[in-house]
């Protein structure tokens, strides 16, 4: 069967499952027509591939990647390089250089998740529940007793942006903006366009970040207080030590991971109880459902849906011989839905078996931030759930995220029933 799959087109962002089914059917290795990116959609290959870094690498370039246009791509690109040294006021030996955890392997990822970790033990993210429960009761206040009301904007958004902010100790009066480059670095980074990551309001969203953030992180150096910031800047270890700008992309991707997986987990779940009703009816009848939902959400319809891996050598599946140095598109998404592993996988059912569950990622590098978003999503949803019932959608269409990697809803308009 001739599939016509593209990765980065769009074409299937309202509903990607039936995609989905097609290709694990059809083709589980597939090859993008337009992009050459390949596609791995069964859960045992993606699986595989997560546990076999030295094969399916993280360590893609540092630098943007370019699509294919001849002289007008170049031109970009220098223009593009150009503005990074400007804005981020840094040298090019930084940019090329500069360690990001999601892009490294072996020893080197292990010493720089080592001293990440450090901000996210299991005693450090339980003790931010009462915290977390003091959120939630705000937001559901300035829910309660509106005739319409946006999850999303309420809930959703508001709750994750204020602990990262509160977890990196930065001032009140600063949390807008930290919401506002999130926004920007979703908008750019996931965006459907063949030339998604060649944006340079991206460079103006990082130079406004790292001016803001550098002073804070050499204060911290110099003054260390009980933040995460602090935590990652004490008590390193020779080379694995990260320095300013490390920090500030490790923070970067913090807001983009941080906010948007939870933000997008609270869409999901509220919008697949809505459209279960008996689920819906079982959870609210027994909050101890709560963590089951939290997970099956994850397995069906989870925040994120695919991860890029590019390969270290020739890699032959089904049939299908991937080059070194192609890329390979984890369809996280088609895996957890892989009727191989799930039985009836397009049913949402809370008290299905979701272990192992590909929601988070796999192996080294599982998801560092799990733990936060599972507790985030797991008080959120234990304050508002007893209320749902009472709630029906405002308006019939869903409006999705612009995003073939992440997946959640842009808003979720409710009103009394």
């Amino acid at each position: 069967m001739d599939l016509s799959y593209e990765p980065f087109s769009g074409e299937h962002v309202d509903d990607p499952y039936p995609m989905y089914r097609m290709l694990r059917e059809h083709a589980p290795v597939h090859r993008g027509p337009e992009s050459g990116v390949y596609v791995l959609s069964r859960y045992e290959d993606v699986a595989n591939a997560f546990k076999n870094p030295e094969l399916f690498s993280s360590k893609i370039d540092n630098t943007m990647r370019v699509a294919q246009g001849g002289i007008a791509g170049l031109v970009t690109t220098a223009r593009l390089l150009m503005k990074v040294l400007v804005r981020l006021r840094t040298s090019p030996s930084r940019v090329a250089t500069a360690r990001m955890l999601i892009q490294e392997d072996g020893p080197t990822h292990g010493a720089m998740r080592k001293i990440v970790n450090r901000g996210f033990t299991p005693g450090r993210i339980a003790a931010w529940e009462p915290r977390i429960r003091e959120i939630a009761d705000e937001c559901m206040r300035s829910l309660r007793g509106r005739d319409e009301v946006d999850l999303v904007q309420t809930l959703a958004i508001p709750l994750p942006v204020t602990v990262i902010a509160e977890m990196l100790g930065i001032e009140t009066s600063r949390r807008t903006d930290f919401k506002r480059w999130s926004d920007q670095i979703i908008q750019v980074g996931t965006n459907t366009g063949p030339d998604r990551l060649i944006d340079l309001k991206l460079i103006d969203v990082m130079g406004e970040m790292l001016g803001y953030l550098r002073p804070i992180i050499r204060e911290r150096r110099a003054h260390p207080t009980d933040d995460l910031i602090s935590t990652l800047v004490g008590s390193q270890d020779g080379e694995a030590a990260l320095d300013d700008y490390e920090i500030f992309l490790f923070i970067f991707l913090l807001l983009l991971a941080g906010n948007e997986t939870t933000t997008n987990l609270l869409g999901n779940a509220v919008d697949a109880l809505l459209l279960n009703p008996n689920e819906l009816a079982r959870v609210s009848n027994d909050l101890s459902l709560v963590p089951a939902l939290v997970e099956e959400t994850l397995r069906y319809d989870g925040p994120v849906q695919q991860l890029t891996r590019r390969l270290t050598q020739d890699v032959t599946m089904h049939g299908v011989t991937m080059p070194a140095e192609s890329d390979v598109q984890l369809l996280m998404g088609s895996a957890n839905r892989d009727e191989r592993r799930f039985p009836d996988p397009d049913r949402f059912d809370i008290s299905r078996d979701t272990k192992g569950h590909l929601g988070f990622g796999f192996g080294e590098h599982f998801c560092l931030g799990a733990s936060l978003a599972r507790l985030e999503a797991r008080v959120s949803l234990e304050a508002l759930v007893p209320d749902l019932p009472n709630l029906v959608r405002s308006r019939a269409e869903l409006e999705l995220l612009p995003s073939n990697i992440l997946r959640g809803r842009a808003r979720l308009e409710l009103k009394a029933a």
